[in-house]
């Protein structure tokens, strides 16, 4: 599939999960979910690239030069834009709204050890 087909298919199915976001966040994650589309579908070519070529490639500065293992720019590039998309993926997830069970996982017990309730 085009590179262009996949990273639109990569925004509708972002765009589901967040469809029922307040409006006021709606722009920042339209913006978040183009780039974190792009950066995914990207991922997935470099990571099929690795695996074919590996993380290294020999590499010679000059005739007289034996050659040497180094890392390939892909390998770098992949490493660079996976921790992008990491830092965007929790800032989109930073932006749903908060359930029940998110709470309680906030909630560290101070206020009942405290208190002797949590609502306070």
């Amino acid at each position: 599939m085009e590179k262009d087909k996949r990273i639109k298919k990569e925004e509708n199915r972002l765009k589901k999960i967040y469809k029922n976001i307040e409006d006021k966040k709606k722009e920042t994650v339209i913006g978040l979910i183009q780039r974190l589309a792009y950066l995914r579908v990207t991922l997935e070519d470099f990571e099929k690239d690795l695996d074919q070529n590996g993380f290294v490639e020999l590499f010679q500065q000059g005739e007289k030069q034996a050659p040497y293992e180094r890392k390939r720019p892909v390998a770098d590039l992949y490493n660079t834009m996976n921790t992008s998309y990491q830092k965007g993926l929790k800032q989109l997830t930073d932006l749903l709204p908060k359930t029940i069970e998110d709470k309680k996982e906030d909630d560290d017990g101070f206020n009942e050890f405290i208190y002797g309730r949590e609502d306070v």
